[in-house]
């Protein structure tokens, strides 16, 4: 039989021979997770504790099966490892639901937090997929992480170190790259970007982003670049700041801005507008 231009294309691709898990089959672990650990993100409540149990153990094993094939560890295994660090993830992301609860005037309830704030979502989604990241999976804990992504408009990498009670503010457009360390008690507000300098892809396997101290806040649309930049503890970052040194512990960081405040009879002339 003649190959037709279809068949082509189906044997190239098949003889790729990567193991790759569905989007659709991740998608049902991590919101069964999520739905299990909080149960304000849940599509249906769970009956009793037994109930949750089951759901949550049957999502790990759906993890196992879908990890065993990118990896050389048994799917039992990968269940297993996954179940036994839920606990901390669980108490991590409380921390940090509490942390904006604490930092947020407009909050009223722990419950509004996670079931609302697009903030929690992304660092709760964080604290399971950097789970699935220190067992050696690949490729699903980057695909937990562009679930959160889309739903929340925040871009962590599953690799980036983050301490306990971190606060994200607002949310949208945050990015924080793959070795990112971020200290206990630290917040960001939107469009906070902790990011590399350029560099070459051998270079990948290098520290690229910054160090964030304990205790720093970083206001909207600032920009911190490059593995040696460290910023100190209890520091605070301006908005729209663009940063690629280290700053020392206690520093405050910002833009000055020029003012001029035009009367009120003034024309508007060509030069009032910049494009």
């Amino acid at each position: 039989m003649t190959e037709t231009a279809a068949d082509a294309v189906a044997r190239r691709v098949l003889e790729q021979g990567h193991p790759f898990p569905l989007k659709r089959d991740v998608a049902a672990v991590y919101d069964g997770l999520m739905g299990s650990l909080f149960p304000q993100l849940a599509t249906h409540a769970a009956r009793d504790a037994e109930d949750l149990a089951g759901r949550i153990e049957e999502a790990c094993a759906r993890f196992g099966d879908i990890a065993a094939p990118l990896t050389d560890r048994p799917a039992e295994d990968l269940s297993q490892d996954l179940l036994v660090s839920l606990a901390e993830v669980h108490e991590r992301a409380l921390d940090d639901a509490r942390a904006i609860l604490a930092g947020d005037p407009a909050a009223e309830s722990l419950d509004e937090v996670i079931a609302a704030y697009p903030g929690f979502l992304a660092i709760a989604t964080h604290r399971l997929a950097h789970a699935a990241h220190r067992l050696d999976v690949p490729l699903v804990p980057r695909l937990m992480a562009e679930l959160a992504h889309s739903r929340s408009g925040v871009d962590i990498h599953p690799a980036a170190t983050i301490g306990r009670s971190f606060c994200i503010d607002h949310a949208t457009g945050i990015v924080i790259g793959e070795t990112t360390v971020i200290g206990d008690g630290v917040k960001l507000y939107q469009g906070v970007t902790l990011g590399a300098l350029s560099v070459s892809k051998d270079k990948a396997g290098t520290k690229r982003h910054p160090t964030i101290g304990d205790r720093v806040v970083i206001y909207a649309n600032a920009t911190v670049l490059g593995g040696e930049t460290t910023i100190g503890a209890d520091s605070v970052i301006g908005g729209n700041v663009f940063l690629t040194r280290s700053v020392p512990p206690g520093s405050l960081v910002y833009q000055t801005a020029d003012h001029r405040v035009r009367p009120h009879q003034d024309r508007f002339d060509d030069f009032d507008f910049v494009i």
